[in-house]
């Protein structure tokens, strides 16, 4: 009676599907399973992307006995227990769902079995962990982001579903590869909700005159109540039309940005709308409109607490001021321009005016010394070097004119550039 996407959780880690960047050869959680030194750790991400599963899958690949718990459902008693077993066998790992929701009682409880390492605690949440979990907790673990799995991906996991004597490897399915696909793209990432549609399909379709059950697309769009869509005639690829959303963006045009708005939501990736919309209002509008940020920021909570299909809404009032705003890219370029001389070793010592005066000593060293405080001045501003010595000319922030705010940045920023120059004249 358990579900296929329950049944098809991954028992070691060389079965988990996509996440490599945390468990593919030779990234942070695949050497800690290869070394057999597991720290505790909180994963999050979007619910269906595997979060528990891989916390099963690590714990199945190490010796150490595990247990999994429910930090609503389980009480105390049923951590005191696994304390208990922790205490027998030298140490165990707690794989605990909805660890955000860790009351203080449960939490205290845990905190010194967590500090000895007789505990090591595999939390896996929905929610952000730098906002959501306590302190006390997160600073005892390492804290991974998961991402939502591409529809290659889920195309991979249903495959294996078919073919697995733990999955469905008894029924005579067939199904076509516009069926599968469909499965893949309108989970949104969720391979729980793909499995989950796959059972459906097959269980619900009567066997033909040749006892094959045949997965047709239409079967598919009934099982997971989403009409197949694909991104084009050419079949392009999820992420080619994210790539075209934000170009059409960038390029101020509004009713191509909606259209591929449109494909997106249909596809029903949220996230990737979510994601892909605040790079575009800070990498794309930048300094041109600074509140479009903010703006875009608060139309994607709207758009995440209602859901589809009202999330529409907001996301298009989002675009539209995307698409119409002035653009600049100055912020982003300069930042990388700094990047790129700190990764080539273009550096240098702290000027001393600037180094730390608070400490005992710090005079002695001349660590301060004949800094010039701007608040002192009338204007709020003093010339003085702030670069060090062998980059003390660089100029990172190239201003542009595209918007009010930044023309006004601009020219603050040269009449200083002006004061400096005339001074060193």
């Amino acid at each position: 009676m358990e579900p296929l996407a329950y049944r098809m959780r991954p028992t070691k880690i060389e079965d988990i599907i996509g996440q490599e960047h945390l468990v593919g050869k030779g990234k942070i959680i695949e050497r800690m399973v290869r070394a057999k030194y597991l720290s505790s750790m909180i994963l999050y991400g979007p619910p269906g992307i595997g979060k528990t599963s891989i916390a099963t899958a690590i714990a199945g690949s190490t010796n150490t006995p595990f247990r999994k718990l429910n930090a609503v459902v389980h009480n105390k008693k049923d951590m005191e227990i696994v304390v208990e077993e922790a205490k027998m066998s030298g140490q165990i790992i707690l794989i605990l769902d909805e660890v955000h929701r860790l009351d203080k009682g449960k939490q205290d409880f845990l905190l010194p079995y967590l500090e000895n390492g007789m505990i090591i605690l595999i939390g896996a949440t929905t929610s952000n962990p730098y906002h959501a979990i306590n302190p006390a907790i997160r600073s005892r673990c390492q804290i991974f982001e998961l991402h939502p799995l591409s529809p290659d991906d889920i195309m991979i996991a249903l495959k294996r579903a078919l073919t697995d004597p733990r999955g469905l490897s008894d029924f005579p399915v067939q199904i076509s590869d516009e069926a599968l696909r469909h499965f893949a793209e309108s989970s949104g990432g969720d391979v729980r909700a793909a499995l989950n549609g796959l059972e459906l399909a097959v269980l619900s379709t009567k066997e033909d005159e040749n006892g094959n059950i045949c997965i047709t697309v239409e079967i598919a769009e009934e099982c997971m109540q989403k009409k197949s869509f694909s991104h084009d005639k050419d079949g392009d690829h999820h992420y080619d039309v994210l790539s075209a959303f934000q170009k059409s963006i960038r390029g101020s045009d509004v009713n191509a940005a909606l259209h591929y708005l449109a494909r997106l939501i249909e596809a029903g990736d949220l996230s990737s709308i979510a994601r892909r919309l605040t790079v575009i209002a800070y990498e794309d509008i930048g300094l041109a409109n600074p509140q479009a940020g903010p703006r875009t920021l608060s139309a994607i909570e709207a758009a995440e607490r209602i859901g589809f299909p009202e999330a529409r809404i907001p996301l298009a009032n989002a675009v539209i001021e995307l698409c119409l705003s002035p653009k600049s890219n100055s912020a982003y370029k300069a930042i990388d321009a700094a990047l790129a001389d700190i990764r080539s070793g273009v550096t240098g010592e702290v000027p001393s005016h600037l180094r730390d005066a608070h400490y005992k000593g710090a005079k002695q060293l001349g660590r301060g010394v004949n800094y010039l405080y701007p608040h002192d001045y009338e204007s709020g501003w003093v010339n003085q070097q702030y670069l060090p010595d062998p980059i003390k000319h660089k100029k990172y922030y190239k201003p542009k004119r595209t918007g009010k705010f930044e023309q006004a940045l601009a020219q603050i920023y040269e009449n200083i550039e002006k004061k400096k120059k005339e001074k060193d004249e």
